[in-house]
């Protein structure tokens, strides 16, 4: 195999695992917030079932197309949560 060309395919895999490790990263902090969110306002979130959630979870990310990278402005705060009882119609 050429070297330029597996060069090539290690600098695209070490970017792949530069975005698997952004993704869980922003996974582990959504989902911290929102445990502390349903715990404060008093639903019953049992240990066993916290156990079972992964931060490896990439329905909502876009693997495929474009991209935009200009960040939006927030001014400092979060983003807010996703609302649990809003219906997404692109989660069929």
């Amino acid at each position: 195999m050429h070297r330029a060309y597996r060069g090539g395919q290690e600098n695209q895999l070490g970017a792949l695992g530069l975005v698997l490790n952004c993704v869980t990263l922003w996974n582990t902090v959504y989902l911290d917030r929102a445990l502390t969110e349903l715990r404060q306002q008093g639903y019953p979130v049992l240990d066993d079932d916290v156990a079972r959630l992964s931060a490896y979870v990439r329905r909502h990310i876009n693997v495929h197309g474009h991209y935009s990278f200009r960040l939006p402005v927030l001014g400092g705060a979060w983003r807010d949560l996703r609302d649990p009882d809003h219906t997404d119609p692109d989660d069929g």
